[in-house]
């Protein structure tokens, strides 16, 4: 397992806008100081909370995102079983590299 890292405050206020836009918020649902860098942050994920001792149990949102070079990116706030965050998911449709983080402006939500 590798070294975790301090939050950045692009991720920290892009996962607070997610709670936001769900009516949570960061007091309901702490956001880690320290977060673990997936697939070595080629598309930006990272995790928050430990699925060894809590596993996944559902989104709490996706939102979508038009990354600099034209190609869909699906972001998910995800949560455990013990009601934490768990992962900011990022999911680019052709599995390249993140170019430009996303800011919240920048997202669109799909209606139900």
């Amino acid at each position: 397992m590798q070294e975790r890292r301090k939050i950045k405050p692009e991720e920290k206020a892009l996962i607070e806008f997610l709670l936001s836009k769900v009516g949570l918020n960061s007091e309901e649902y702490p956001i880690a100081d320290l977060v673990d860098e997936y697939e070595g942050y080629v598309m930006g994920s990272i995790g928050l909370g430990d699925p060894e001792l809590a596993p996944y149990a559902g989104d709490l949102i996706q939102a979508k995102y038009t990354d600099t070079d034209g190609k869909e990116v699906v972001i998910t706030l995800t949560m455990d079983e013990n009601g934490q965050l768990l992962d900011l998911d990022f999911w680019k449709v052709d599995f390249s590299k993140l170019i430009t983080y996303p800011k919240p402006e920048n997202l669109f939500f799909e209606e139900d």
